[in-house]
């Protein structure tokens, strides 16, 4: 009931399962349970220790086999959890591909004579530190002459290019110190 309550609660209010695979649990790493969100595999294992346990509870009776049971129910929830997140490790792709809105929030440095609603070019350095020649447009009236700063703050996909204003060097976070 708890993990179905949670499950509920994590649909109806938009929390919890986010696609993200959480790779900074190192206790499910370490025990081969990594590759999957941590609320699906402790979920999962909740389930299974709970069905073993029940099914252990009803076919055996006596102390000594029930802590049996119970040590039983969480090897099986550690192995059946294991077992059904391996196609999903296998599923998830390891690498992120590189998208155009990576440099959306980077600074660029304008290549062009000028930057209007309808021209302009600048080169932008990604987080790998390669560089790119993109197009970029301005929504304001300020002046960007080649060689000056500009933040990228958006990016238009149906037009395939930036929108960028006025921006201090000093202030870049992305700046090699």
């Amino acid at each position: 009931m708890v993990v179905v309550g949670y499950w509920l609660f994590a649909v109806a209010s938009g929390i919890g399962f986010d696609g993200d695979i959480d790779e900074s649990a190192g206790f499910l790493s370490g025990l081969g349970l990594g590759g999957a969100p941590i609320a699906v595999a402790v979920s999962l294992m909740v389930v299974i220790a709970w069905f073993v346990s029940l099914v252990g509870g009803v076919l055996f009776s006596g102390t000594l086999v029930l802590i049996g049971v119970l040590a039983a129910a969480l090897v099986c929830a550690w192995a059946g959890t294991r077992l059904i997140l391996l196609p999903l490790r296998r599923a998830s792709s390891k690498e992120r591909l590189p998208s155009r809105t990576d440099f959306v929030g980077r600074t660029c440095v304008i290549r062009t004579g000028r930057v209007g609603r309808d021209f302009g070019q600048a080169e932008v350095t990604a987080a790998d530190g390669s560089s790119a020649l993109v197009q970029v447009r301005q929504v304001g009236d300020d002046a960007f002459d080649a060689g000056s700063t500009a933040l990228i703050f958006a990016y238009d996909a149906a037009g395939e290019f930036f929108w960028v204003m006025p921006y201090d060097a000093e202030l870049d976070p992305h700046r090699p110190i």
